[in-house]
């Protein structure tokens, strides 16, 4: 009996170390799983149910319930999307138009390199002129492009004037000599950009062109006034004809473009340009004497052009993979918790119960049996 009861304490000791260690799992695990907010207050009861004969004790209308303010859980991260951007892609046609300032490095005449000969410059220059060219190109993608271009550069007056010594009889001469004419171009060119993108709608690009440029000079003319050794004054008037020459052409790009519709964009874009040499006809005395082949050599022609520019593309635009982007999600918070209202009591109403008529069961008799014998005669 002893031992029975020894295995008895000892079940019911497992018994209690297992539920306590039950409820200190499930206090840490309440504590683990916590609201973050405290239970709001339960609702007043603002109406009572009327008592009767089924529920004489009254009850209240809206039973209170729990409100407890949950833990919410950190929102998950947002979803990622590709972000898929248009660029004008494809053929294109361009067209500018703009304004040079033009300048010439040195003239050059084959007297110059006579003996004793100096010429020492004093001034030249072109008036601006105006530019319009046309060209057809192609967008490789949204940073690289190309276009071949036809550009006609419009006449430019020119002006000129330069100080000549020249041997004279034992003496030295001085000869000053001022130059007119004009000067224009043909250029063809084939120029490679690169966009570095698009930043608040304006993009920003530097490109480079090679190709040749056919130089006119026309109506050129030398004014000369000088004198001789001994003093005596004379004057030298010559006339070159209009000469053409064809040069290796070179130009560099700068400038910003806008997307001002989807297939059209605008320009503003300087440009450096180098046109090579121009030349003149034979330059021929005024009286028409000419003693040697001596046209008038423009060394060094440059020019800074400014221009605006109109790109027009044959397609409005091709998709193309940027990257990703998070979606925006709509957030979700609990509604604030409903501010504290005072209980308004509601007397009770009584209803007085309304008569329950109950037809009695029927009850069944059977009659007393009546027992009658027969009439026996006697006798």
């Amino acid at each position: 009996m002893s031992r029975v009861r020894k295995l008895m304490v000892a079940a019911l000791a497992a018994v209690s170390v297992a539920a306590l260690a039950e409820i200190l799992g499930s206090e840490a695990s309440a504590a683990d799983y916590a609201p973050a907010q405290p239970c709001v207050p339960p609702p007043q009861c603002y109406g009572q149910s009327a008592p009767s004969m089924a529920n004489p004790i009254p009850y209240c209308v809206n039973p209170p319930g729990p409100l407890c303010a949950m833990a919410v859980a950190p929102p998950p991260p947002p979803p990622m999307v590709p972000v898929v951007q248009e660029f004008a892609s494809g053929w294109y046609l361009r067209g500018d138009i703009g304004f040079s300032s033009q300048r010439v490095d040195k003239l050059h005449n084959v007297l110059y390199g006579q003996p004793g000969i100096t010429v020492e410059p004093v001034g030249m220059t072109f008036d601006a002129a105006p530019t319009f060219g046309l060209g057809i190109g192609f967008q490789f993608n949204r940073n690289l492009r190309v276009d071949f271009t036809g550009e006609y550069r419009g006449r430019a007056n020119f002006k000129g004037s330069d100080k000549t010594t020249f041997p004279d009889g034992g003496g030295t001469g001085v000869l000053s000599d001022n130059y007119t004419g004009s000067k224009s171009e043909y250029v063809f060119m084939a120029n490679a950009y690169f966009d570095f993108g698009t930043f608040w709608g304006i993009t920003p690009f530097v490109g480079f062109g090679a190709g040749f440029a056919q130089v006119t000079i026309d109506g050129f003319r030398d004014d000369g006034l000088g004198y001789f050794s001994n003093g005596t004054p004379f004057v030298s008037v010559a006339y070159g004809e209009k000469a053409s020459q064809w040069n290796f052409a070179y130009a560099v790009h700068a400038g910003l473009s806008y997307q001002v519709a989807n297939c059209l964009w605008i320009e503003f874009a300087y440009r450096y340009m180098h046109l090579g040499d121009g030349i003149t006809g034979d330059l021929v005395a005024f009286d028409g004497t000419n003693t040697v082949n001596n046209p008038m050599h423009f060394k060094g022609l440059t020019s800074h052009d400014f221009k605006v520019g109109f790109r027009w593309a044959f397609e409005s635009g091709i998709p193309q993979f940027s990257g990703f982007m998070p979606v925006a999600t709509p957030s979700f918070a609990l509604p604030p918790a409903p501010p504290p209202q005072q209980a308004v009591y509601v007397p009770p109403v009584y209803t007085p119960p309304q008569p329950v008529y109950q037809a009695p069961a029927p009850v069944y008799q059977a009659p007393p049996p009546s027992y009658q014998q027969p009439l026996m005669r006697r006798g």
